[in-house]
């Protein structure tokens, strides 16, 4: 282990064992700073030990990471739901690399309810802390734009941008727009509708934006029945034709699924290697209001468990509203009480976190999971598309190497000869798990004609990786040697004469299929049957193989070659005739100048040439 290294560990230990013991939150840093990693914990000291002890976790993910801790950060609060909080909070600010998070989930749209006298509602991806009210995130923006035209249909809402406050309507600088002549708004802008009831029309808004069509339509009835009883027979109409509008786009686009009209969140969840899916089911009032989905990275080698913890605590943090009951697909394990705990505080009343084993409710789960299975099978299909996918046997590669990336672009180096002789080199690329034939290239070996394979390997290497740099082309994800230390340390020397550093590197040799990595003496095993392995001898044999292709045609090429080839004069032309017409070298080598001259039409000089090689 290097010094450096060595005391950036010292350094951990020493901060680990001045740890609290108090609960709270955790950030990992790497060497520049930034955060890689947060955690919460119930005893910091202990939580954070686990990471760096010699018996380290098994999961790979874990170890890579916990290498490249530099510093270790805490913050102390005061109990395991503050530290929840906490901590879905930082993650949210900072994306650590080996968190679970959403995928772009800046781009999702709200519905935003602006804090000020006379509300706006319009649809925004900016969230501003203000006192404005979000409703959201919307995933499928299809139905958003349906919402939104329904919104405007029922409610006359104002659409223009003015902050409208008293000093701004007596001094009448906002005037009356069409919107109000085709009643879409009441007018605000010249006080035709006071502020308590523009604002009572806004809660109206609300409620039917959160599907509570029960209680918003009691509430309609009971105001239309008040004004019909003080005669205000238009009122009373209009708001009747309100109510109207809003059973009609309820009843005739859901259907009523839980008769019990509990509001809930059914919770569903699928993952494939490192990607995955959160599917939502809305139920109000017993209906399913809305379906969305999220797009979730990082969740490779967790458990099921802590990814849907990860979501639910990242969803929520960023909602306005709580259900009564979320259903889940499976148990959060010993987090359920504490999530649920943290859920009802946060919603003011009682969130219940519950797991069906039959009936409805968990027809519900079941159909949530096909969802999410459905839209992860789709957003795979879209990276093989995009060519975003990562191959299962890179995958395995990086893990068994234990790689901070996907090595995707591989380049494997074999060298071939006999005794020196003739000596060549092949250079294969894998791009994804498959040859990619048009990035293969050969080398001719100038330096050495005697069987020194280190040396050989060491100029292909130089000559490969120098032209990569003068051009300012990406290196490699991973580079392959045929063979074991001897060739891995002549390439690794060529490396860092070149100022390559950190590249990943390996070699490969073919007696028991060790694997060595640089700076350490004894070889790696991977077990036969992984993925990983298979990707390398498939890649080192396809080496081997354009090698040896190489070498056969220039070996063939030489052994081909005439000593007539050396003599002045005498081209493949003149060599064939020569051949051709006195049937070998001995019979040409036993002719006269004269004899050569006519019967091989040759110029005299070139006859006498010919025999003075031969004759040698």
């Amino acid at each position: 282990m290097h010094d450096m290294e060595r005391t950036k560990k010292l350094k951990i230990e020493e901060q680990v064992e001045n740890l609290s013991r108090h609960p709270g939150v955790y950030l990992f840093k790497n060497s520049v700073g930034s955060v890689i990693y947060i955690g919460k914990a119930k005893n910091l000291r202990n939580r954070v030990r686990s990471y760096f002890r010699s018996s380290r976790s098994s999961d790979l993910r874990t170890n890579v990471m916990a290498r490249q801790v530099a510093e270790v950060e805490t913050i102390i609060v005061d109990s395991e739901v503050e530290a929840l909080f906490l901590e879905a909070t930082l993650i949210k600010k900072h994306k650590p690399r080996y968190n679970v998070s959403l995928r772009d989930d800046k781009s999702y749209p709200y519905i935003r309810i602006t804090n000020e006298p006379f509300p706006q509602v319009f649809v925004t991806r900016r969230r501003v802390q203000d006192g404005s009210k979000y409703l959201g995130p919307y995933t499928d923006v299809g139905q958003l734009r349906s919402i939104m035209k329904t919104l405007r249909n029922i409610f006359p809402i104002r659409s223009c941008k003015f902050y409208l406050d008293d000093k701004v309507i007596e001094a009448r600088k906002v005037k009356l727009c069409l919107d109000y002549h085709i009643h879409k708004c009441q007018g605000p802008c010249e006080e035709l509708i006071d502020q308590t009831e523009y604002n009572r029309m806004i809660h109206h808004v609300e409620k039917f934006l959160k599907g509570k069509t029960k209680e918003l339509v009691a509430e309609l009835e009971e105001r239309m029945a008040q004004q019909s009883e003080s005669l205000n027979f238009e009122e009373a109409a209009r708001l009747r034709d309100q109510i109207e509008k809003i059973n009609n786009y309820y009843f005739s686009t859901q259907k009523v699924v839980l008769k019990d009209f509990m509001d809930r969140d059914v919770v569903s969840l699928a993952t494939k290697d490192d990607d995955g899916c959160a599917v939502i089911f809305k139920i109000r009032d017993g209906k399913v209001i809305s379906r969305q989905h999220f797009y979730l990275k990082g969740v490779e080698k967790k458990e099921a468990s802590e990814i849907l913890l990860e979501f639910l605590k990242q969803f929520y943090l960023a909602t306005d509203f709580f259900p009564e009951q979320i259903l889940l697909p499976f148990s959060l394990n010993n987090e359920q009480g504490l999530i649920e705990k943290w859920l009802s505080e946060s919603a003011h009343h009682k969130v219940e976190i519950t797991i069906p084993q039959m009936g409805e409710k968990k027809r519900l789960v079941d159909l949530g999971q096909k969802n999410a299975q459905y839209l992860l099978d789709d957003l795979l299909l879209q990276k093989i598309k995009r060519g975003d996918f990562i191959a299962p046997s890179v995958r395995e590669l990086q893990k068994a190497l234990q790689l901070e990336s996907p090595p995707k672009r591989i380049e494997g180096f074999d060298i071939s000869n006999i005794q020196g002789k003739n000596a060549v080199a092949s250079m294969v690329c894998f791009v994804n798990g498959m040859p990619k034939k048009s990035e293969y290239r050969h080398f001719n070996i100038r330096t050495k004609e005697t069987p020194d394979d280190f040396t050989m390997m060491r100029e292909v290497v130089y000559r490969r990786y120098k032209r990569l740099l003068d051009e300012k082309k990406p290196l490699p994800d991973l580079i392959l040697i045929d063979g074991g230390k001897g060739q891995l340390s002549s390439a690794v020397s060529v490396l860092n004469e070149l100022g390559i550093k950190n590249q990943p590197i390996i070699g490969l040799a073919k007696r028991l299929e060790e694997i060595f990595l640089p700076e350490k003496s004894d070889p790696i095993n991977i077990p036969k049957r992984n993925t990983g392995l298979r990707l390398l001898q498939h890649i080192r044999d396809e080496t081997h193989r354009f090698a040896i292709t190489h070498y056969r045609k220039r070996h063939k090429k030489s052994a081909m070659k005439s000593i007539l080839d050396d003599v002045k004069g005498i081209g493949p032309k003149r060599k064939n005739h020569l051949l051709k017409t006195f049937g070998s070298l001995r019979k040409i080598k036993e002719a006269t100048a004269e004899e050569l001259s006519a019967k091989g039409k040759l110029p005299e000089e070139v006859a006498r040439n010919v025999l003075k090689v031969l004759n040698l």
